[in-house]
């Protein structure tokens, strides 16, 4: 039985920095799998976690519950039977809707092969003053069905941001636990509470169009071809990534400022730099970055914005910030 929990949040909350902190904190002798599901095209978070220690699969391009559940069930079928992994956490789409995924998780198929756990739902206090974020049946619903909520982003959040917290958690909070984070850094012994909202949900409405189900595998280059740029909308939202080739090195300074300035809501990508690796993680004006050494495999960007963007234009500045 694979001890399994379901690792949900809105866009820019944090998951897969949670991801990466777990994963860092995993028990020697034991093997960790993560199924991990982007809105956008390109893989950012799979490369972002790709050297983990943990076994990976990715579902990209919407969310993970589409057409019948059956991209999950793939990639959740080949990492239970192949990869037999003591736990198993599972990060959907901050665009996805719980329900379908709970369902399945708990459904007769895989009563003998897995253990659901509490499932953790991280939030971004500041969200709690977004009008369009807290209108979101997906918010919603992923806090609804939360054992846990991580109030992740506590280094960021105002004096008016933990009142409208505090104000939420006391009609909303049902007796459920509220773990208070920055960074991510939360205690692996949650993953081991139990789960026990069991709280009808509301079915949310299907709103990616995935009819052809693709490989369970991010956006990937020909070998003739340098770049290439895929775009994904739904519920409002809009993603364009890129993917560059391994050749291809960016301008540390000129891809911080396009990546600072770029008019969107979020901003993900790991890229080749003179340096090595640049991650680059931006939610709104909040915006991390790291270095390491080593160079990474290829290039990849993803933008997700509620408003109209100006892609080509975008793209264009992004082309001209490459040293090679």
């Amino acid at each position: 039985m694979t001890k399994t929990n379901l690792i949900t949040g809105f866009l820019g909350s944090g998951k897969t920095t949670t991801l990466r902190h777990l994963l860092a904190q995993k028990p020697e002798g034991e093997k960790w799998a993560v199924l991990v599901n982007e809105f956008g095209e390109v893989g950012i978070d799979g490369a972002l976690l790709a050297d983990s220690g943990a076994v990976l699969k990715e579902i990209p391009g919407g969310c993970m519950c589409c057409v019948n559940g059956l991209p999950m069930q793939v990639g959740l079928n080949m990492l239970l039977q192949q990869a037999k992994p003591d736990r198993l956490l599972i990060e959907p789409t901050g665009l996805g809707h719980p329900k379908q995924i709970l369902s399945l998780l708990t459904s007769e198929v895989y009563k003998d092969w897995l253990t659901l756990n509490a499932t953790l739902c991280l939030m971004d206090p500041r969200q709690l003053s977004d009008q369009r974020v807290i209108d979101n049946e997906n918010f919603r619903d992923q806090l609804a069905a939360a054992d846990v909520i991580v109030a992740n982003k506590s280094d960021v959040a105002q004096t008016q941001d933990n009142q409208a917290l505090e104000a939420w958690f006391s009609l909303n909070g049902g007796g459920r636990q509220l773990v208070i984070a920055s960074q991510g850094e939360i205690d692996p012994v949650l993953l081991d509470l139990p789960r026990l909202n069991l709280a009808e949900l509301p079915s949310g409405k299907h709103h990616h169009a995935h009819a052809p189900v693709r490989g369970l595998a991010a956006l990937s280059l020909p070998e003739t071809q340098r770049w290439r740029r895929a775009l994904n909308e739904a519920d409002g939202y809009t993603s364009c990534g890129w993917i560059f080739d391994a050749e291809t090195v960016f301008d540390t300074a000129g891809i911080l400022d396009w990546a600072r300035l770029a008019p969107v809501d979020r901003v993900k990508g790991i890229l080749r730099i003179k340096e090595g690796t640049l991650l680059v993680n931006r939610q709104g004006n909040d915006l991390s970055i790291e270095t390491k050494p080593m160079a990474p495999s290829d290039s990849r960007i993803e933008l997700i914005t509620r408003d109209k963007a100006q892609w080509n234009t975008l793209q264009s500045t992004l082309l001209k910030v490459r040293l090679s």
